[in-house]
């Protein structure tokens, strides 16, 4: 795929600056295929896998394949690739025979709620078989969770 100026790569951020592998990170152990995970899409720039705490029938972690720090240490630079996080997420889904895009949130664990500082986008659906728990944790609107259309307006309004 050729590369143009509008599309940037995605480049490592956070504490792990220059780094495309934190060999600390469970998310990279993961695409690296050092863990023993199923891998439900892999290319050089995007990964997904099950969540292993499934807060929906459908619950999958879409994520750089190259670590990139929490969605908090984002840049207006990066909005290609929360794009394709989003798209990706929409792929698997499809396959998944999942077509009903209303009953599906897509959202981001905000800083200091998450569990692995490697950005990872949840998708989960149908929303309306959710549990108690999993509505709280992946609440819209929350301290602690941004959809990703939040995300993506807050990191277009930045200079």
């Amino acid at each position: 795929m050729a590369s143009s100026d509008s599309a940037p790569t995605a480049e490592p951020v956070g504490p792990e600056q220059g780094d495309a592998y934190d060999k600390k990170c469970i998310f990279c152990k993961i695409v690296n295929r050092e863990v023993d995970t199923e891998l439900l899409h892999r290319d050089e720039e995007i990964s997904c896998f099950r969540d292993i705490r499934p807060g929906a029938p459908h619950h999958y972690l879409i994520v750089p394949t190259k670590h990139v720090g929490n969605c908090k240490s984002l840049r207006k630079e990066h909005i290609p690739l929360v794009e394709k996080l989003v798209e990706t997420g929409k792929d698997i889904l499809q396959k998944n025979n999942v077509t009903d895009l209303s009953e599906v949130r897509f959202g981001f664990h905000w800083p200091p709620f998450h569990s692995v500082v490697h950005l990872h986008l949840h998708v989960l659906a149908p929303v309306s078989q959710m549990g108690f728990m999993s509505r709280l944790i992946f609440r819209p609107g929350s301290y602690w969770f941004i959809t990703a259309e939040q995300l993506l307006q807050r990191l277009n309004s930045m200079d």
